[in-house]
């Protein structure tokens, strides 16, 4: 599926992908030559098909672009729990850094600012979000499944679960290197002033900051869910002219045979300048096309289902991944790829980039833009393929 924001979208419907063990060496069902006589993990093996035996047009020496939240650490709160993939467990991830958390009803990301942009995306329940911009105007909004929400570097915010059971959400930093431990806490600070000066700065005096808390026990703590609506906001106060969520799974779709995507980047969310977005969905049997992008690295996230990716590296190099939900995959810049549905179910992931535009090229609307003679002479195809190219970015395979 290759498209532009705005324009049309190519996603190719065609049969599901069934794995076969064709090693020509150690045939998978041969009891006469094992695959893997020694120790291995035929569990984790079975997740991993085209990893432990590779399609032939695999070669060379690709680094590993896949990395699963399930094999990441979990840091635990009071008030819920986060784990995250940077680029300390996923290598080749210098763009972007993610972050999976769960807060509980109720539950609070304490008040903090980071260096990075944060772009995050609502997987389960509800949530409130506050803000507060440059120009001092305050900002609150309850978001929900599908929904998303961007905040600029150096932005204050804060996030809270709401009922009936708090909520997950996948949270995005346009840094490789991001750290969630190096956010800059509201309580952290307070700790870290002597009392005489926020005594002065508040104008109050200084035996009022004896019972801080210690930051060890906020960064996610258990609090108390608010009452009211998002209306029910601050008293006083400036509400920002900003608006820094978006109802993504809201867009009306571009519907193809296959299925459908929704991109989100300045067009149509101006403040997230760092972060452009696509939530795609495959049938079953479904592929993205074969395609590349031109203005970054690729993150990906997987919402549901089963699928595979192959990815081209120039140089002969090139390498297939298999992915289900919660992995993290990436695909380095211009680099050519397709993403394949080989379950029963639909497909669902993120694709995301440091960008404020999402943008891609289709290699069969390459190659119908191309003088047809000279395509003959580079890939000896006779008019059966020539005619089947398609100007548009939406080809099927039957």
């Amino acid at each position: 599926m290759a498209f532009a924001a705005g324009g049309t979208v190519a996603l190719a419907a065609g049969k599901v992908h069934a794995h076969e063990a064709t090693v020509a060496t150690y045939p998978a069902n041969d009891p006469r030559h094992p695959r893997d006589p020694g120790p291995h993990d035929p569990i984790r093996e079975g997740l991993n098909p085209d990893i432990v035996d590779p399609p032939a047009t695999d070669s060379g020496t690709l680094p590993n672009l896949r990395f699963s939240f399930s094999d990441a650490h979990v840091r635990k709160g009071s008030g819920g729990w986060t784990r995250q993939v940077t680029q300390r467990e996923l290598g080749i991830s210098t763009t972007i850094a993610g972050v999976d958390m769960r807060l509980d009803n109720g539950g609070i990301r304490e008040l903090h600012w980071h260096k990075e942009g944060e772009w995050a995306y609502m997987l389960y329940g509800n949530a409130r979000i506050t803000a507060l911009d440059t120009q001092g105007g305050w900002f609150m909004d309850d978001v929900g499944v599908g929904d998303l929400w961007y905040f600029p570097p150096g932005v204050p915010h804060s996030i809270q679960g709401l009922g009936p059971d708090g909520c997950e959400f996948l949270l995005a930093f346009d840094n490789g290197n991001f750290d969630e431990d190096s956010t800059f806490l509201l309580s952290d600070w307070f700790k870290h002033i002597p009392p005489e000066v926020l005594a002065k700065n508040f104008g109050v005096s200084a035996n009022v900051f004896n019972t801080l808390p210690s930051p060890a026990d906020e960064y996610i703590f258990a609090g108390k869910a608010p009452e009211g609506g998002d209306s029910a906001a601050v008293k006083g106060g400036v509400k920002s002219v900003l608006n820094f969520s978006h109802k993504m799974l809201a867009q009306k779709p571009i519907t193809l045979p296959g299925g459908t995507v929704r991109i989100t980047d300045t067009s149509n969310f101006p403040i997230s300048k760092t972060v452009a977005a696509a939530l795609v969905e495959l049938e079953p049997g479904a592929m993205r096309e074969l395609h590349w992008h031109p203005n970054n690295d690729e993150w990906q996230y997987y919402l549901e289902g089963e699928g595979r990716m192959g990815v081209f590296a120039s140089s002969g190099q090139a390498r297939t991944f298999d992915f289900r939900a919660g992995d993290v995959g990436y695909v380095p810049f211009a680099m050519g790829h397709y993403i394949e549905n080989i379950g029963d179910k639909p497909l669902r992931f993120l694709e995301l980039f440091k960008s404020d535009y999402y943008a891609d090229i289709s290699l069969n609307q390459w190659l119908a833009s191309t003088p047809a003679d000279l395509v003959r002479q580079h890939l000896h195809l006779d008019d059966k393929f020539m005619q089947a190219l398609q100007f548009a970015k939406h080809p099927v395979v039957k």
